[in-house]
């Protein structure tokens, strides 16, 4: 049996506020949709630790800094309904726009720091439409813990950051990437991907493998990352953007493994970004 869907804020809050009454304790998931095994994953993480739990569907604009990859974005709603009935999830919110950006809305929640680097390069805007739509999820769902995926690891630190600094009550939880057999990070965007695409693609977890294995070692940084680099390109990957080793805690830059450290990497094949991280 699928779960109930609400689209109006009023609606979701009549059944939240009396959850939390009750002492029930609300477990929020947030998507875009296209739910694939990542999602269902921090659905079952949610359902482990929470009385109740929502999922929320909402491709938000304000994230995405090239209008044509928001077009393109794929919108599911009634498969990713299907896809969470076995979950048993409380509630599927799938907000009209005016939900969250009613008319004039004029706010913007900026996380300094943690936003200026390798995504944040790249897509300049993206982590103020991200801070500013989960800020939003997270006082209008009323929940108390909230489930992201390592796959987006600097989303993960700056939610974490964001609700640390507003005082917003509701605790982070990061959850481990969920691949596919060939290594590939499970992504909304590898349904964009051919078979010869998610051919390329899945050489990308192998060769970031192969770098942090070297790296935990005390090898320097960058000339492995130069070989990477190559060695992506050789693959079949048109566009490298970034290859990166950064601090597992704070995303400062580290030339070496000397601390808890998280490999990072950004490249394009078969015409579609995919990004991914690793531990070192």
């Amino acid at each position: 049996m699928t779960a109930p869907i609400f689209r109006r804020l009023a609606d979701l809050r009549a059944l939240t506020s009396e959850w939390t009454r009750k002492g029930e304790e609300i477990g929020l998931v947030p998507t875009m949709g296209a739910l694939h095994q990542g999602h269902l994953s921090l659905v079952e993480a949610a359902k482990a630790g929470c009385d109740r739990v929502i999922v929320t569907i909402f491709v938000n604009p304000k994230q995405f800094n090239n209008p044509e990859d928001l077009a393109k974005y794929p919108r599911t709603e009634n498969e990713d309904a299907q896809k969470l009935a076995p979950y048993g999830v409380d509630a599927i919110y799938v907000p009209e726009p005016e939900e969250i950006y009613p008319q004039g809305f004029a706010t913007t929640v900026s996380v300094a720091g943690l936003t200026d680097v390798m995504e944040g390069e790249f897509r300049p805007g993206h982590f103020d439409g991200v801070a500013t739509v989960v800020a939003k999820l997270f006082l209008q769902t009323q929940a108390d813990r909230a489930f992201f995926g390592e796959k987006d690891y600097q989303q993960l630190m700056i939610v974490t950051r964001m609700a640390r600094d507003l005082d917003i009550p509701t605790e982070v939880v990061g959850c481990p990437t969920v691949r596919e057999p060939s290594g590939l990070a499970m992504s909304s965007r590898n349904l964009r991907l051919s078979s010869e695409g998610l051919d390329i693609a899945a050489h990308k977890n192998r060769i970031m493998r192969e770098l942090a294995a070297a790296l935990k070692d005390g090898a320097p940084f960058d000339p492995l990352a130069a070989k990477a680099e190559i060695d992506l390109l050789a693959a079949g990957f048109t566009q490298v953007e970034y290859i990166q080793q950064r601090c597992a805690e704070t995303l400062e830059p580290l030339t070496h493994a000397n601390r808890p450290a998280r490999l990072f990497a950004a490249a394009w094949a078969d015409g579609v970004r995919l990004i991914d991280n690793i531990p070192v």
